[in-house]
């Protein structure tokens, strides 16, 4: 189904900037919801582990939300949710209230991603310290995105997720680039505090083994495959 003759809505379930643009750039319209979870409070082994169950609670959040308010608040057209963040495909049923009962079918959007760097997990960074210390590590080296997405259809209970890896090569980053980066704040907000398509770091990336989209959060490709998965 292509994205301009969709008849369905899209709700993102995320606050990235970075993943509102590219779902744009898809040429998707949506509507925005956030999953208050503690993300600190999930933890697994593996990075596509993490992820996928990241990618789940948000979804699970957002659908407790949903079920909330679904009784004052009625939706014309189908909805679509995604939850981006998810290790590995699944196939399951959730139990939803009588207004996603009833309303056309509804697909969820939500997501995370972290950073692995010589094995170790990263997610956002604590401080501007841990930012800063974060970027001198890549100088000169590699680190990867583990990112996921998960698409549930709220009205069938069919859930699909996958997740994407990306290596990202570095040549030298110099430290009054690092100081600039740390001191916008923005490295902050970003797992690993890794952002590659800010005009400052982006001169330093040597390789991307993967693609851009994915990197910043929300895979094309992986997103396309998995909204038509389960419609």
């Amino acid at each position: 189904m292509e994205p301009g003759t969709s008849s369905y809505k899209i709700i993102l379930g995320s606050s990235s900037i970075a993943r509102r643009k590219i779902l744009s750039e898809m040429g998707y319209q949506f509507t925005l919801m956030t999953a208050d979870i503690d993300e600190k409070s999930i933890r697994k082994d593996t990075p596509e582990e993490l992820v996928m169950a990241l990618a789940e609670a948000k979804a699970n959040a957002i659908i407790s939300k949903l079920q909330t308010t679904g009784n004052q608040e009625r939706v014309d057209e189908p909805t679509l949710l995604i939850a981006a963040d998810t290790a590995e495909a699944i196939l399951q049923r959730l139990p939803v209230g009588d207004y996603l009962k009833d309303a056309e079918p509804t697909l969820l959007i939500t997501s995370d991603q972290v950073v692995v760097y010589e094995g170790v997990i990263r997610e956002k960074p604590s401080s501007k310290q841990e930012a800063r210390q974060f970027l001198k590590d890549y100088s000169g080296r590699k680190a990867a995105t583990v990112g996921s997405v998960l698409v549930t259809n709220l009205k069938t209970g069919l859930r699909k997720g996958d997740s994407d890896r990306v290596e990202i090569y570095f040549n030298e980053i110099p430290d009054e680039i690092i100081e600039k980066l740390v001191d916008e704040g923005i490295t902050l907000n970003v797992a690993g505090g890794l952002i590659i398509e800010h005009p400052l770091i982006f001169p330093y990336v040597k390789d991307v083994v993967g693609t851009t989209d994915s990197v910043m959060g929300l895979p094309k490709d992986l997103t396309e495959k998995l909204l038509n998965a389960v419609l």
